[in-house]
């Protein structure tokens, strides 16, 4: 599903330390979306464990890793999946924001953490869907 350059051999998922750096990348971004006032919102208080499964599975299958998101969820669609939501600038940059604070995080190195924070910033330019406030 990713064009992303790994190792020889390797893919970018399994480069970066697999599925438990996806996943301490994920519970991180949402602990700061979880006090947020714009994001918080937007997901079901009762499922927040569900939202993170739900993102680490699609990062893992985008960066080279198992394709569980598709067998359990089908296509990605993300811009669809996000349509229901306000998605405005001022969303996007909060949600950059978590989302800059759990890649930091993993102190990766520099090349492997430019390539992940590109496509995360790329991502959520897409998902931008109104710019009503």
């Amino acid at each position: 599903m990713s064009d992303v350059p790994a190792l020889p051999g390797r893919s970018f998922f399994d480069q970066v330390g697999g599925h438990e750096t996806f996943e301490r990348l994920v519970r991180e971004f949402y602990r700061g979306v979880a006090d947020d006032p714009v994001l918080a919102p937007m997901y079901p208080p009762d499922d927040m464990e569900g939202a993170i499964t739900r993102l680490t599975m699609f990062l893992e299958q985008y960066w080279g890793g198992p394709g569980t998101y598709s067998e359990q969820r089908g296509h990605p669609r993300l811009r669809m999946r996000h349509m229901p939501f306000k998605v405005n600038p001022d969303a996007r940059d909060r949600w950059l924001a978590h989302m800059r604070v759990a890649v930091d995080s993993l102190a990766l190195p520099p090349l492997d953490e430019q390539m992940l924070w590109d496509y995360l910033e790329r991502a959520a330019h897409a998902m931008v869907n109104t710019f009503e406030e």
